[in-house]
């Protein structure tokens, strides 16, 4: 890659203007700028994967990383140590926050810019969630006490899913509180909070000022220590509905980890309401995806047969629209599990976790794997992308 025509080399400006402009019109949700011994490598995470944008100069490389730590109000002088910091590009069109981090390597700085779009706000309704869940979701966004959480990697779409979540609920008549880091998307009728850990404004310090102001809805970000992870359960307890996120990958998972958090068990039992557990999968380009039969039986480790030969598919081929990747956009596939008061008493019993999975496949949870299938099957995505991803 080189700078737009009429742009000078060392104009770090226009360039940075450039890159986050490409990105926004791509739809990528980072960018990755990367000084390598022969250039700086530029790649964008566009659907969740990965794509090279090109090489710029070396000698963009330090006002390039100067521009962004003013914008970010970071440290200038400081190249020895990792730092991060937000700040928002005026473009010419809605304006894009973006989320800036620097890591020290061997090559100089790398610098990853997070797009925040706030624009892109999902509705509930079009997140991907099968009907079935999704009355069982709809239904627990109106609970007044409780506690959700939503699980799944980093990048799966989990504070999203909350969002959609406070969007359905009646704001104008619920005092709806969040703590986030940072906040992605303003919602003009909340009250939103940003943790500044530097300053000692923790999730946990900040949990319990907000337990103080006479909140209905509460959404914590994430739920990072043991400490955040008590005082969101004591408050669900207490007459609050509380939504927020676990890095766990399955619903069985994330109610085990509440447990293993240091908190009491019949106080998880008694609190938590529901385990939504997400991926996010590259939807297939409708233009150019070619149909086709699945070879041979699928089966999982135990040998049960997820998908059986002959099964109709698509195949992502590529073309000018999807820019060759063969996807355009993604979707969510979803777990959803609703506790009842059989996997409550396995809960306060502290079971294992075979005796979970032989619970809610009774109950019938609809696991991650088989919802990716069945978006397979309707032909909304490939798959190697649900393989890929559960």
């Amino acid at each position: 890659m080189s700078p737009p025509a009429g742009i000078e080399e060392h104009d770090a400006v226009q360039v940075l203007d450039h890159l986050v402009r490409r990105a926004a019109t791509i739809g990528a949700s980072d960018i990755h700028i990367e000084p390598k011994r022969d250039g700086i490598r530029v790649r964008c995470r566009v659907d969740g994967v990965m794509v090279g944008q090109g090489v710029l100069p070396l000698e963009l490389g330090p006002p390039l990383t100067s521009r962004v730590k003013v914008l970010g109000r970071m440290d200038m002088t400081e190249r020895r140590l990792p730092q991060d910091g937000q700040f928002q590009l005026d473009l010419g069109g809605p304006a894009i926050n973006l989320r800036a981090s620097t890591f020290p390597g061997i090559h100089g700085e790398t610098l990853v810019l997070r797009l925040l779009m706030g624009s892109s706000m999902i509705p509930l309704e079009r997140l991907g969630i099968e009907p079935k869940d999704f009355t069982k979701v709809r239904r627990l966004a109106d609970r007044p006490t409780g506690l959700i959480i939503c699980c799944g990697p980093t990048g799966s779409g989990k504070t999203s899913t909350l969002y959609s979540l406070i969007r359905v609920m009646n704001t104008a008549e619920l005092s709806i509180v969040t703590l986030e880091d940072p906040i992605e998307v303003e919602f003009p009728e909340i009250t939103q909070g940003q943790t500044n850990p530097r300053q000692g404004f923790t999730f946990a310090t900040g949990l319990r000022a907000i337990l103080r102001q006479d909140p209905d809805v509460i959404l914590v970000g994430e739920m990072r220590d043991a400490e955040t992870a008590q005082i969101a359960l004591q408050a669900s307890l207490t007459g609050h509905l509380v939504l927020s996120t676990l890095h766990t990958s399955n619903a069985i998972e994330t109610v085990a980890r509440l447990v293993d958090l240091g908190a009491e068990s019949w106080i998880v039992a008694n609190s938590l309401l529901a385990v939504v557990a997400q991926r996010l999968v590259r939807v297939l380009c409708q233009e150019c995806a070619e149909p086709y039969e699945l070879g041979a039986d699928l089966s999982d480790e135990d040998g049960l047969i997820l998908m059986e030969a002959g099964t109709p598919l698509k195949m992502p081929r590529g073309c000018a629209k999807c820019h060759d990747t063969g996807y355009r956009g993604r979707c969510g596939i979803f777990e959803v599990l609703e506790i009842d008061d059989e996997i409550r008493e396995l809960i306060k019993q502290r079971a294992a976790a075979k005796d979970y999975r032989a619970a809610v496949h009774a109950a019938g949870l609809l696991p991650l794997r088989e919802a990716g299938l069945n978006k397979a099957k309707l032909g909304v995505t490939s798959l190697e992308e649900v393989l890929r991803v559960t």
